[in-house]
């Protein structure tokens, strides 16, 4: 795509034609092109919380602070927790929230120790293995049982893994609440230099797009903003077609 922009006549010109800088469809335009450009940068590897690097950007962690505040889950689990950053980010949400507690899942946890001697310690608990084996699996539901769970994965990204724990793990969601499939920009990241042609098909969005079209108690939908004072509706995300919803029964 030749993009060209013209700040003195307000404008923005693509293959589709002419518009004005400030719009919407503008903003949104420069949005997706901003993402794939920093995350070829590494943007996201430059912020931490609490200590601990988070590798999300800000955006994404406030979207899911505010479904996290609405639905209050007794239960937050999430694979993969690479530096442990977001694991901490979600305890640090159920201490404020006054509910909840996280399972975190890693095949190799690298910073054990420094979790262990966190203060939010308490309210975390790893379990260190593939997602998807079956002793896994079957020790996060124990601890789910009859509880309300959010489930957010973001270890291996491959559509087949993603598939895989989908499959392990819908049943713990219920109806109004949500399983992420984390980081579907890999779709939209094929042909930066980082990137690998391969992502065009091989990503979580279409992991979650296979899943609800075999499971029509689910639906891929944004939660809604609880606040929008603006012109957008749509969420600057490294997490696009990642909410899935459990529909009511």
């Amino acid at each position: 795509m030749n993009i060209q922009i013209n700040t003195e006549a307000r404008t923005i010109s693509t293959g589709a034609g002419l518009r004005n800088l400030y719009t919407r469809e503008a903003f949104e335009l420069l949005s997706d092109l901003w993402l794939k450009v920093g995350w070829e940068l590494k943007y996201p590897y430059t912020f931490s919380w609490l200590g601990f690097p988070i590798l999300q950007i800000p955006e994404d962690m406030i979207r899911i602070q505010e479904v996290i505040f609405r639905l209050k889950p007794d239960v937050i689990v999430e694979t993969g927790i690479a530096h442990g950053g977001s694991l901490i980010y979600y305890a640090s949400l159920c201490k404020l929230v006054g509910n909840g507690k996280v399972i975190g899942i890693e095949k190799g946890v690298r910073c054990r120790d420094q979790i262990d001697a966190h203060p939010l310690r308490s309210y975390i608990q790893i379990a260190e293995g593939d997602s998807v084996s079956p002793g896994i699996v079957k020790w996060v539901h124990d601890l789910c049982r009859g509880q309300t769970v959010l489930i957010i994965l973001d270890s291996n990204h491959s559509r087949q893994h993603v598939a895989a724990e989908l499959k392990a793990y819908h049943d713990l969601v219920q109806p109004g609440y949500y399983i992420v499939a984390s980081d579907g920009n890999m779709k939209d990241l094929a042909d930066v230099p980082r990137g690998n042609l391969q992502w065009e098909w091989d990503n979580p969005q279409e992991a979650a797009k296979d899943f609800v079209a075999g499971h029509r108690n689910f639906v891929i939908e944004q939660p809604k903003w609880p606040f929008n004072e603006s012109q957008l509706s749509r969420n600057i995300t490294y997490w696009p077609s990642a909410w899935l919803r459990r529909l009511e029964a």
